[in-house]
């Protein structure tokens, strides 16, 4: 028990005297520090870099990709295929019609073809007749002219009931409802078992907007429109993607400006290049078009710091870090352009130390 209470006590000596030891280096000249991660030091950088023109735009449909879908045959929809929100390939069917009816007439009228094809061989066989009692002088001129007018009449009913047979044979494919191209359902105005009509107009059954359906439409001011140009690359972000960027090209530039709050600026329409689903219309975007490539001085951009009022790098300077508030550009390749507040000469501090002394 005796040597129990000795061990608890040498223990709190021993961090008592810990705690006079660390309070007498803090009051000397502070604690022990951790050492820091090993400092790099990097020369300002010469080279080539994107002029490029700051623009927000607004994300938009483009004329015709859209693309409402109706029936053209009324009846009762036996099948639907799609939801909202749903992905669908051209072509893929989006919904059937009841064709009982259909199939029935032309069922009809390929009977009524039928029974004209025999009235065209009745009228056929005779006009042969007539024409060889006719050679033989046995009958009249007029009885042959009657015969190849019954001919011609037969032929003629015997072509429009193959019209009436390709008719029905159309409505009948019309009761397959196809997309008529690839993309997203975005409304759906029918269910299974409704009865569409479709006697005075072609009642809508979904909204389909196309895969390639947005559209990037940047409004550029008139100091900057005149270096934007067809084809060039374009870089931008959504607010509701932050951390992504998108790229595009430039489509057109619209010839006539639009005045807003007295500043004239231009619309330039934006293609979008790769997978665009996430991207919503109506979503605004901050835009960067590259309008041509020029030299310039880069850092790392590690090397860029930034507060609340400015952004900087750190300079080595007699082994102690400097700061030194600069402007930047454009940034690309992992570098970044840097406009004012550095030389090529300056030695420029990467670390995390950097900005701890």
């Amino acid at each position: 028990m005796i040597r129990r209470v000795a061990l608890v006590a040498a223990a709190a000596t021993a961090v008592a005297l810990a705690g006079g030891l660390w309070w007498w280096l803090a009051r000397e000249g502070g604690a022990p520090s951790v050492a820091a991660g090993p400092v790099r030091i990097v020369a300002p950088e010469r080279r080539e870099v994107a002029s490029s023109v700051l623009a927000t735009g607004v994300l938009r449909l483009r004329v015709g990709a859209e693309v409402r879908v109706g029936s053209q045959v009324s009846g009762i929809v036996q099948e639907l295929n799609v939801t909202v929100g749903s992905h669908i390939e051209r072509g893929a069917v989006i919904a059937r019609i009841d064709s009982r009816s259909l199939e029935a007439r032309l069922a009809q009228a390929r009977a009524q073809e039928a029974v004209v094809v025999q009235d065209v061989a009745r009228a056929r066989i005779e006009l042969a007749r007539v024409q060889r009692l006719e050679a033989q002088k046995l009958v009249a001129q007029s009885e042959l002219e009657d015969r190849n007018l019954a001919l011609a009449e037969a032929q003629a009913r015997l072509e429009k009931a193959r019209r009436d047979v390709a008719v029905v044979g159309t409505d009948l494919g019309y009761t397959v409802i196809r997309a008529p191209i690839s993309g997203t359902v975005a409304s759906v105005t029918t269910q299974k078992g409704e009865t569409v009509a479709a006697s005075f107009a072609t009642p809508t059954f979904v909204t389909i907007i196309g895969d390639d359906a947005l559209q990037l439409v940047a409004m550029v001011d008139e100091t900057d429109i005149g270096g934007v140009a067809a084809g060039n690359p374009v870089h931008f972000s959504v607010e509701a993607f932050p951390s992504d960027e998108f790229h595009g090209r430039v489509e057109r530039v619209a010839p006539k400006g639009s005045i807003i709050s007295g500043v004239v600026n231009y619309e330039v329409m934006i293609g979008i290049d790769g997978d665009a689903q996430r991207l919503k219309p109506d979503m605004t975007a901050n835009v960067t078009i590259e309008t041509a490539r020029r030299e310039a001085l880069v850092v790392p951009n590690e090397a860029i710091q930034r507060d609340d009022a400015a952004r900087f790098v750190y300079l080595e300077h007699d082994g102690k870090a400097e700061r030194r508030d600069v402007t930047v550009g454009a940034r690309e390749g992992g570098y970044t352009e840097i406009r004012r507040g550095l030389a090529a000469t300056d030695r420029v501090r990467l670390g995390d130390e950097a900005q701890a002394e």
